[in-house]
């Protein structure tokens, strides 16, 4: 059983001989990665393709020694995710190819009891600034499942999309919801306790909301709390997974609070199902304002079907409201287009994906529909077709 489905160098000048090392690595390692990703294997090669990327990525293990009283492991971590999105309302037009998140990272396993994880995010487009923010710098001390402390800049985990890791999305982007009611700066300083009661799940943290910076914010806002409690009933169903949970977020308002949506109480429950061939997730979310906000309620499902082990067929809807006029942003690629807001949000997404090597190497493509109502008429109304087709790889 998942967890809560995510438990999961200085600009300019020359590169040290450390780092000229670890770039030069990181750079075969991606080009062993694409070349492999091009050929479809045969199926009788099945066994052999399989241990061709278990070497691949056996490259990132970069010390193991479950012996050693100090070090257990040193890993690579990290994600490429390249794409191509188009996006068209009737006259209005936008297209790119986008490094859409470029992270580089170690995870060390220490003392048999710490992992220490430090990952940072780069823009491989810009040279000004190549390097964009931290996103894990955590230290986790936990001697069994049933519980774990986690200090430091960590991902805040709520909302269906919210709590599913960019390596693991089904559809190629997170929906709308998520969009408007988690917070899209996932990696926020604090501490958090985690962990598995037989087939119970929990969570429960306190972050820090204030002004952002690359590194660790300003503290000069205020906090918020996260509780997630969550159970698996996939063994009574005889499902591989059945996992229904409940968030609920208080964010004491602030001016300064920049990590965050200004949003006080919001509340998600959710539920994620597969079983072999088919599964579908859900999410029913309901966020209340501050500061000009409007409340919001949203709704989102997606059925998924397995064709094949490899190859998988994704749907979603997402429905979002506001109380008052203008508080619905649009989604990533459709908000190009107008920055508007509106106060209603219909999306019908249609997507394929193809599994190289589980989601560490996939393809991924979808069509996503979209409608906004701007009752104000003042720029937020929006009716379009979005199509977007991305490689992603993770370690």
């Amino acid at each position: 059983m998942r967890a809560l489905q995510g438990r999961r160098s200085a600009r300019g000048g020359e590169l040290t001989p450390v780092r000229r090392a670890y770039a030069g690595r990181s750079a075969h390692l991606l080009l062993a990665v694409l070349l492999a990703g091009l050929v479809t294997p045969d199926p009788l090669a099945a066994q052999a393709e399989s241990s061709t990327y278990d070497d691949i990525w056996r490259l990132a293990e970069w010390y193991d020694n479950d012996e050693h009283p100090v070090i257990q492991s040193v890993l690579f971590s990290g994600r490429f995710q390249y794409e191509y999105a188009t996006v068209n309302d009737a006259d209005l037009r936008h297209d790119e190819w986008n490094v859409r998140r470029m992270r580089l990272g170690v995870r060390s396993e220490l003392l048999h009891q710490f992992t220490l994880h430090a990952e940072a995010e780069f823009n491989p487009q810009e040279t000004d600034p190549f390097y964009m923010r931290l996103t894990d710098f955590y230290l986790e001390w936990s001697r069994s499942a049933l519980f774990a402390l986690t200090v430091g800049k960590q991902a805040a985990h709520f909302t269906m999309d919210g709590s599913t890791s960019s390596k693991e999305l089904l559809a190629i982007d997170r929906s709308n919801l998520a969009n408007n009611m988690w917070f899209p700066q996932e990696y926020v300083p604090g501490g958090s306790v985690s962990g598995e009661v037989s087939s119970w799940v929990y969570r429960l943290g306190m972050y820090s909301a204030g002004e952002r910076n690359r590194e660790f914010g300003r503290f000069n806002g205020s906090v918020f709390t996260l509780a997630t409690i969550g159970y698996d009933f996939a063994e009574a169903l005889g499902a591989n997974e059945a996992l229904l949970s409940g968030n609920y977020v208080y964010q004491n308002p602030d001016v300064n609070n920049t990590f965050t949506r200004r949003l006080q109480h919001m509340t998600s429950v959710n539920f994620s199902f597969e079983d072999g061939r088919w599964g579908v997730r859900a999410d029913l979310s309901t966020a209340s304002g501050y500061q000009g906000q409007s409340d919001l309620w949203g709704t989102m499902i997606m059925p998924f079907l397995n064709v094949t082990p490899k190859f998988q067929f994704v749907s979603r809807h997402t429905y979002l409201s506001s109380q008052n006029a203008n508080g619905v942003r649009l989604s990533r690629y459709e908000n190009k287009l107008t920055d508007g807001r509106g106060d209603r949000y219909n999306e019908l997404y249609l997507g394929v994906n193809y599994y190289f090597y589980g989601h560490k190497l996939k393809l991924q493509g979808g069509v996503q529909l979209g409608d906004m109502n701007d009752s104000a008429a003042d720029g937020g109304n929006y009716s379009g077709v979005a199509a977007t087709t991305g490689l992603r790889v993770s370690w």
